[in-house]
């Protein structure tokens, strides 16, 4: 434990807690500073104007990341008959209808994402419970209920990272690992941002985007000025 926090102390060591750094200066002290056993994930987090208990301030979507985000991705897809040969061919890990709900029901949950055919939602809506509360829970909205079982498998296998901002106004997402090249973290943490900015609920009033920040798994937290993570923010 001493170890640890000798080596978080190590990290923020020329990290000035109160500036605003340029993104791109940020990304290079992050990576400087990861310095794990393991390949640590880059996170991004986003204070927003917003009060998600008001339906018109919720903030929800999904975005690509260009170079996708370095973790492999468990996909489950809830298909019958062509579908489901469809969302195999695709590389989907799990694939059923009522045995693939039974187990979830049983809480045999072995993916990070969840996929459904539209017609598989009266089945799949039983498990909201279940589901809801993990983040796992199939939507149209962004874009894991459909017909296209094959895109949204190839989707999530690719980079396709969800976001939706928790009670505090806060959204936050891992954008790649620190073994990226800062360019790659670079075109991420942009591409998201974006994602982010579209998403921007018609309830929202006043500076959208608050603050941000960067962190790495293991290491300190870095407040970026907005400007230079998204010009138009």
């Amino acid at each position: 434990m001493a170890k640890m926090g000798k080596r978080i102390g190590k990290a923020r060591e020329g990290i000035d807690r109160e500036k605003l750094y340029d993104l791109s200066e940020a990304i290079s002290l992050l990576k400087d500073r990861s310095t794990a056993k393991f390949d640590e994930t880059i996170e991004v987090a986003m204070n927003l104007g917003v009060d998600p208990r008001h339906a018109d301030q919720m903030v929800r979507g999904v975005v690509n990341l260009p170079n996708g985000t370095g973790r492999t991705v468990r996909v489950a897809v809830f298909a019958r008959g062509d579908k489901a040969e469809e969302a195999r061919a695709a590389g989907a890990d799990i694939v059923g209808a009522e045995d693939l709900v039974e187990q979830v029901q049983n809480g045999q949950i072995d993916f990070d994402r969840a996929i459904a055919t539209p017609d598989m939602m009266g089945l799949v809506g039983r498990l909201g419970k279940v589901l809801g509360p993990r983040g796992l829970m199939p939507n149209p909205r962004v874009g894991t209920v459909t017909p296209d079982v094959a895109g949204a498998v190839k989707a999530s296998k690719g980079g396709a990272v969800e976001f939706r901002v928790e009670k505090a106004g806060i959204v936050h997402a891992g954008i790649g690992k620190a073994s990226f090249g800062a360019e790659a973290l670079l075109e991420n943490i942009r591409a998201f941002a974006d994602a982010v900015q579209k998403a921007k609920p018609t309830g929202a009033k006043g500076i959208y985007v608050q603050r941000v920040a960067v962190s790495s798994t293991m290491g300190p937290g870095i407040k970026i000025d907005p400007a230079t993570v998204r010009p138009a923010v």
